[in-house]
């Protein structure tokens, strides 16, 4: 009898309950999934792109078989194990199991673990943990953004759940020359040990995951690229400044700052209004009360040249004026057990089920009414990371509670929201900012931001880290709270320092954006609505000292120098998915040395910036890539590449190196 057999250009292999299916898609790629239940689950979840049909090469023979798809080889044994090797034959990832099915084997061993474990789960879903063998010596990069400082995740636990500055994209790429996508939005765990490589979801139909094999890391994103899909083509305004704070109460406090900003001819791409400028959650509406004419205001800044954003929440309040026809039609989540409330932040609230498509129509109707047809054109999507949810496609039932299935997928459902109404409308360039996101989000026009963050310089070490992860991750439109959001007074010169050197760094972000929640802060207006909510104190360039205000200034006219360059990266990251900031060894991937390097990273392929991350720090070492002639921005110094430098770093100048004659 025989496990194996070729079917639809697939290798499949099938044991007691198991059926596992190789499948190419795309050029050099495989697509894997297994499952114990009757049939395999159909959803394609981020891999959404049309691909060519492989013409694979299958050989079946007693005790093993292997498929071929260009550059990447699958061999799986009678017994089940499945390795991976490149077009060179070298082991790729290689499953771990430890049993005596196989006596002659290397990992025969009484432990009996098994590669794929699927732990039934009553209701009929699996726990599932999915076993490689780790190489030490591997470096693995990518998988969203977290809040801690390595950019090399070898050696961490990372939970796979979408948090407030937490942000589950699980897609990597390894050293070993490998590309792997991690296709479960269940919420789960990933543990890149020593020893063993382990994937965990806590509650799956299935296990499906996507491997592609290519000689360099840009041409290993590339290939994710098409299979996950790009951003947008970002448009000319939001790659300049953007001004926020937490938060302007009214619509001539708004006005003002940014008459303010032209008075002084700073530049200015975009204005936010934060949350909490509505009468109640789920109203989706300015409240005529402090916004009473968003048509003029809307106006005078397209007159300046500034966009507005406005933020959107998915929550809707018992009181609003949409809760009962929302209930009424099944639009809101639904809890597991217990009383139907999410958030209780100002009012009892429930999210409504983005992944209902008619939910997805009907908040964008009301948006579209109030908002787009002003003239907002850009929104910030706000408090969307449900870390835990179960939902059920074939009744469209989405309910919160201790049981996962798929939690990870709401963020990306919440963009598809706003993504799929503007387009109806002709909108091309689409940009939604969001807290969260999930692998293929980009697709949507997700531009993510690291969340409520500490103001302090070992928070702006983890937010180099994880923007540099998010790019590899596939989602190339990133950026922070300059500043941080979380305390910082302007008026203290340790946060003057902190806000000058995340300044610097954010000019060199895919998106520049000063927001924060300052100290101290401003007591609510009234008691009804948003006049409910506190404010914090200035954040605008102008609030940190006169000194530094001159810094800032320097900076904000190099961002606006710097966009015709900036426009080539988002080219490029619209066309084939190349992030817009990236870790050295992506531009480098033939010098050593870069694979190394975590403290600086190339923003584009011809600037490199080395951040000041430490308080008090005058200069810092740099590492010059070989194969290249680098420039001092400032000083005009020319260095050969190849070598590690001491760069001055006084507090007005961020050591930044250019190359192939760039002129900004």
């Amino acid at each position: 009898m025989s496990f194996f057999r070729e079917e639809d250009k697939c290798l499949k292999f099938h044991f007691d309950a198991e059926e596992l299916v190789i499948q190419p898609w795309g050029a050099n790629s495989f697509r894997v999934r297994a499952t114990k239940q009757a049939g395999m689950p159909t959803e394609n979840w981020a891999l959404s792109m049309e691909v060519e049909e492989g013409n694979p090469e299958i050989q079946i023979y007693d005790d093993y078989a292997t498929i071929v798809n260009g550059k990447i080889q699958a061999k799986i044994s009678k017994y089940g194990k499945l390795t991976f090797f490149n077009d060179k034959n070298e082991v790729l990832l290689d499953e771990y199991l430890r049993n005596r099915l196989d006596v002659f084997a290397d990992y025969c061993s009484a432990l009996e673990v098994e590669a794929r474990e699927f732990k039934p789960i009553i209701g009929g879903d699996y726990q599932l943990t999915m076993r490689f063998v780790s190489n030490p010596e591997e470096k693995i990069f990518g998988m969203g953004q977290y809040q801690q400082p390595y950019l090399n995740l070898k050696g961490t636990d990372l939970e796979l759940a979408q948090r407030n500055s937490q942000a589950s994209v699980p897609f990597y790429i390894s050293s070993l020359g490998y590309g792997f996508l991690w296709n479960n939005p269940a919420v789960g765990r990933v543990i890149f040990g020593k020893n063993i490589t382990s994937f965990e979801a806590y509650s799956t139909k299935a296990l499906d995951y996507w491997i592609t094999a290519e000689d360099t890391p840009a041409k290993i994103e590339e290939a994710y690229a098409k299979v996950a899909g790009t951003v947008p083509m970002m448009p000319d305004y939001a790659m300049g400044f953007w001004q926020c704070k937490l938060r302007y109460q009214t619509q001539e406090e708004l006005l003002e700052v940014a008459r303010e900003y032209k008075r002084r001819n700073l530049p200015i791409s975009v204005i936010v209004i934060d949350y909490f400028h509505w009468p109640l959650q789920g109203d989706w509406r300015f409240d005529p009360e402090y916004w009473p004419d968003p048509d003029a205001m809307i106006q005078e800044l397209k007159e300046m040249g500034i966009e507005l954003m406005v933020s959107i929440w998915p929550t809707v309040d018992y009181r609003s004026e949409n809760f009962e026809e929302m209930r009424d039609k099944g639009y809101l989540v639904r809890t597991e057990r217990g009383f139907r409330i999410v958030m209780d932040f100002q009012g009892n609230t429930i999210h409504y089920d983005a992944t209902n498509p008619k939910a997805r129509e009907y908040v964008w109707e009301k948006a579209k009414k109030n908002y787009y047809d002003k003239g907002v054109k850009v929104f910030w999507l706000d408090e969307a990371e449900p870390e835990y949810s179960v939902y059920d496609f074939e009744n469209y039932r989405y309910y919160m509670g201790p049981n996962v299935q798929i939690g990870n997928i709401y963020p990306a459902m919440y963009a598809k929201t706003f993504f799929d109404g503007m387009k109806a409308e002709g909108q091309e360039n689409i940009i939604n900012l969001l807290r969260c996101a999930w692998a293929g989000s980009q697709k949507y026009g997700a531009l993510v931001w690291s969340g409520d963050i500490h103001s302090s310089f070992t928070s702006l070490r983890n937010q180099l880290a994880a923007g540099l992860n998010m790019g590899i991750a596939g989602i190339p439109w990133w950026t922070t709270d300059i500043g941080g959001f979380h305390g910082g007074d302007p008026k203290d010169p340790a946060f003057q320092e902190l806000l000058v050197r995340w300044f610097e760094y954010g000019t060199f972000c895919p998106v520049m954006r000063l927001h924060g929640y300052r100290e101290p802060l401003k007591e609510p207006m009234g008691k009804e609505g948003g006049a409910a909510c506190v404010s914090g104190a200035d954040n605008e360039v102008w609030s940190f000292g006169e000194d530094n205000y001159e810094i800032l200034k320097k900076y904000l006219e190099l961002r606006e120098a710097m966009k015709p360059y900036i426009t080539e990266l988002m080219e490029a990251a619209h066309e084939y998915g190349t992030p817009v900031m990236r870790p050295m060894f992506y531009d480098f991937p033939e010098d050593k040395k870069a694979w190394e390097i975590e403290d600086q990273y190339m923003f584009g392929q011809d600037v490199l910036v080395a951040p000041v991350l430490y308080a008090d720090m005058r200069e810092r070492s740099v590492y010059l890539p070989e194969g290249s002639q680098w420039k001092n921005l400032w000083t005009g110094e020319t260095f050969e590449g190849g070598q590690q430098i001491m760069a001055d770093a006084p507090i007005e100048n961020l050591p930044v190196f250019v190359r192939n004659q760039r002129e900004f």
